[in-house]
């Protein structure tokens, strides 16, 4: 994922201009709602005051000039008394009306949308917002970046943590998710490819329109768009999972092996549900469109790959990778940006798992392997897992001693304990979110011993878990493990999530 690069005190000083004096006052029948959620990481994403249930968005898309017209009806409940509320988002706005009602709408900070309904809004109440928007997403840029990525035949929205706010209004963060109706109209010849199921599919006057439904809880960032030509494949699985998968048309040399690896996405997500449980979703599949990006991200039922991600060949590692999401990150959402590894250390431990699978090298292998091939004094202990800080988010210390935690997990608590956690976290929080303290207090209940210190020393340790805490945790310290055969498939998705958002910015490249 990518973020504009603002150090903590100066991203603090322009939240305080941004908020409005009257905020601090609460005028008759009710205050405004907060301009972000407080998140430690990004205080000014998702905003207070109410909960989205439910996106419908209404869009037509030109790709010769990469304009967007929309209409998005937001249905939400409030949490409490407003006389305002914000929505993050970052195209021009034309009108904004709430229960049907004109409301009075302004810009502030650098993507508040702040509306101001007829009259205030009582707390607990149903609400419908319907925002007009146009723009060009490529051209509109937040703090120095845009999470738009234009290609020769249109464009695409997926990005983490940001990518919302350039193709439609939101209560951006994790915490809100709601459900999704994504209808598009593109002309004739260009498709439109969004998450879950195509529910209908038009044509009139030169231009048709694809309606995509996602029926489950999806954080914003989850939510995806594609627009281009696109050569489509669509099945089922043997449950009756509908898949699809989408490959821009000029895709070049890397098509056929992106095709060898999305193609087996119904047979990872088979041998997935064995780790985790059930699928939690109502489609399965991928996209690739021709952009000129390394990263891949969890979409929600339909992950994004970079055509960079197969350039030396097949690579089922990174669609590991993304569909382990579809359970850790996407199902099972963070409750703030800091627990990331509740997302990235499980899709990276499923990918040692894989390859314990295809016999190229066990779990216990690779944590030996990430153990001892780095020393002291390498900058990646300083990371932090558990904790890693908004320019840190997306390192690989999250992503490699996030997995090796996992194995240390695994090494004392025995197998059982270890495969039902990760089979029963999931199935617990479906649909919800979730910390790295829950995780361990989970961890905790179902193994019944005490873990704490065994997370402190493995995730939140700024320094390499000295031999003897290896020993005791059974990791090799052996200056030169054999480096195991699938090292280099995995390695290969190092640049999953070096997306161009600001968080991205300041980490190195991995899959998000």
């Amino acid at each position: 994922m990518h973020r504009r690069l603002l150090a903590p005190s100066a991203l603090a000083a322009c939240l305080l201009l941004a908020i409005p004096a009257s905020a601090a006052t609460a005028p008759e029948g009710g205050a405004p709602g907060a301009p972000g959620l407080g998140d430690p990481y990004y205080p000014d994403y998702g905003n207070g005051g109410y909960d989205v249930s439910h996106y419908d968005l209404r869009l037509k898309y030109q790709p010769e000039s990469d304009r967007i017209d929309g209409t998005a009806t937001l249905i939400a409940t409030t949490t409490e008394q407003l006389s305002r509320f914000n929505l993050d988002f970052a195209l021009d706005v034309s009108e904004v009306r709430v229960n049907g009602r004109k409301a009075a709408f302004a810009r502030s900070g650098a993507h508040e949308l702040e509306i101001t309904p007829a009259a205030p809004l009582a707390k607990g109440a149903p609400i419908s917002v319907v925002v007009r928007y146009s723009g060009i997403p490529s051209k509109v840029e937040v703090d120095g970046f845009t999470s738009w990525l234009r290609t020769p035949d249109g464009g695409v929205a997926a990005n983490e943590p940001e990518a919302a706010w350039w193709w439609f209004p939101s209560n951006d963060h994790p915490l809100d998710k709601a459900t999704y109706d994504v209808s598009v109209s593109v002309p004739d010849g260009t498709q439109a490819i969004s998450n879950g199921v195509l529910t209908s599919q038009s044509s009139r006057l030169g231009r048709t329109r694809f309606s995509w439904r996602s029926n489950k809880p999806q954080a914003t960032y989850l939510a995806t768009l594609a627009v281009g030509k696109f050569d489509i494949t669509t099945d089922k699985t043997a449950d009756g999972l509908p898949v699809l998968n989408a490959y821009s048309k000029d895709l070049g040399d890397n098509a056929s092996a992106a095709r060898a690896s999305l193609e087996r996405s119904a047979e990872v997500t088979e041998w997935l549900t064995e780790i985790f449980g059930p699928y939690p979703f109502n489609a399965l599949g991928g996209y690739v469109p021709n952009v000129p990006t390394g990263y891949a991200l969890e979409t929600q039922t339909r992950p994004f790959y970079s055509p960079r991600q197969f350039g030396s060949g097949a690579n089922v590692s990174v669609v590991v990778h993304e569909l382990a999401h579809q359970w850790y990150g996407d199902s099972v959402s963070v409750k703030g940006w800091k627990d990331i590894w509740v997302n990235e250390g499980f899709a990276r431990y499923a990918q040692w798992l894989w390859s314990e699978k295809e016999g190229e090298g066990t779990a216990q292998e690779l944590a030996d392997y990430v153990y001892a091939s780095r020393p002291a004094d390498d900058p990646f202990w300083k990371v932090r897992p558990g904790d890693p800080g908004p320019a840190n988010q997306f390192h690989l210390a999250v992503y490699d001693r996030g997995a090796l935690a996992l194995q240390v997990l695994r090494n004392e608590i025995g197998d059982e304990d270890f495969f039902a956690i990760l089979k029963g976290w999931p199935k617990e929080n479906a649909y919800g979110n979730g910390s790295v303290g829950d995780f361990v207090q989970y961890a905790e209940k179902v193994s019944g011993k005490q873990l704490t210190d065994l997370f402190k020393t493995w995730l939140y340790a700024d320094s390499k878990p000295a031999a003897p805490a290896a020993t005791r945790a059974e990791i090799s310290g052996k200056k030169a493990p054999a480096k195991p055969k699938s090292w280099k498939k995995i390695a290969a998705t190092n640049t999953v999530h070096d997306h161009g958002s600001r968080a991205a910015a300041g980490s190195t490249g991995h899959d998000h």
